[in-house]
């Protein structure tokens, strides 16, 4: 262990920037990351203010951050994929690799994973990290920083994306226009999707959507999604509707968006029991899909933003020097509509 200062959750809607024990012994399998960039996740906010995500509570110190990138300093024994030098950016979550989960390939839903900011484990916003080389991926030389902090929560609409089974040409729907949400369009729309409708009730979140080329950007305060929908498709119903606004009244008229035979992924998490219409879903034999976080979704997000296939620096809304951390996080809790991304760089 060694002091290292980082941006520490003291408790509820308390942070500091203080010296903090953390791990430094760069092990077998292991690499030493110098961090540069961390992106603030919804969670991280949430821990900040509510203190706890369901059974996930801060009962101690914890540093905060887990959407990162930056530069190996130091490789322990038996790394060969990576060197001093290497740009790199880190998947969070690390299973245990005998558990049945992982040998399944379903790793991200072992009970045994651990992930960097969820109690009792540490997160990123710190000078140095030391992390298991098999969840550290190489950063092509096109792709920033910035946007390497941008490939942990990609992941999660490619995972999303990749339930869907998603044909040419499908309309798909996604219904939130947070990060989550736009990152789940942009996922759509590579793996094929003709049209994504994003509905929301934040202006400002929908312009910033609306700038892609084949994304709808619908204000439902303004206008019924499902007419844009039906308008769309004849009346015949999205292939895909993704929900990833997480709101429990979104699920009163879901049901009406897909076609028949199409599929609903549940990206967001509400937080009170929804109520679903199982004689609609029946009926329509309606496919349902839902996502925890990512497996395997690292290399494919790496390699569509290096190719050009995504591009995500258009959601980055500011950058704060690592100094301005609890600025970044106060922030972050306002919930500004013209926000999406904010970042703390630490170099």
């Amino acid at each position: 262990m060694v002091m290292q200062q980082a941006l520490v959750l003291e408790r509820r809607n308390e942070l500091s920037l203080r010296d903090i024990d953390l791990p430094d012994v760069t092990g077998p399998g292991m690499v030493k990351i110098a961090i540069d960039t961390v992106g603030i996740c919804g969670s991280d906010v949430h821990y900040y203010t509510h203190g706890k995500i369901g059974s996930f509570i801060v009962e101690e110190p914890m540093v905060l951050g887990h959407e990162a990138a930056g530069t190996v300093v130091e490789i322990g024994a038996g790394v060969s994929h990576l060197k001093p030098g290497d740009r790199v950016c880190m998947e969070p979550g690390i299973p245990d690799p005998q558990s049945r989960a992982s040998r399944l390939g379903l790793y991200n839903v072992d009970p045994a994973v651990t992930f960097w900011a969820t109690p009792p484990v540490h997160g990123v916003l710190t000078p140095q990290v030391v992390h298991p080389a098999a969840y550290t991926f190489k950063l092509p030389d096109n792709v920033s920083f910035a946007e390497g902090a941008m490939i942990e929560p990609f992941a999660v609409g490619l995972q999303a994306a990749q339930k869907a089974r998603i044909a040419p040409g499908d309309v798909a729907v996604v219904i939130g226009a947070g990060p989550i949400g736009i990152m789940t369009a942009l996922a759509a729309l590579a793996g094929g999707c003709s049209t994504v409708v994003i509905a929301d009730m934040m202006a400002e979140k929908l312009e910033i959507a609306g700038r892609y080329a084949g994304i709808v950007p619908v204000n439902i305060k303004e206008r019924p999604l499902q007419s844009v929908v039906d308008e769309l498709t004849h009346q015949w119903g999205a292939d895909v509707v993704f929900e990833a606004s997480g709101s429990a009244g979104a699920w009163k008229t879901l049901l009406s968006l897909p076609r028949p035979g199409g599929a609903v992924i549940v990206v967001g998490m509400p937080v009170e029991p929804t109520l679903i219409d199982w004689a609609t879903a029946s009926t329509r034999e309606i496919r349902f899909e839902t996502i925890f976080r990512y497996a395997h979704q690292y290399p494919r997000a790496i390699q569509m933003i290096g190719a050009g296939k995504v591009d995500l620096k258009p959601l980055i809304s500011e950058t704060f020097d690592f100094s301005r951390s609890i600025e970044a996080f106060q922030r972050a809790a306002e919930g500004r509509p013209t926000d999406v991304k904010l970042q703390i760089k630490l170099r």
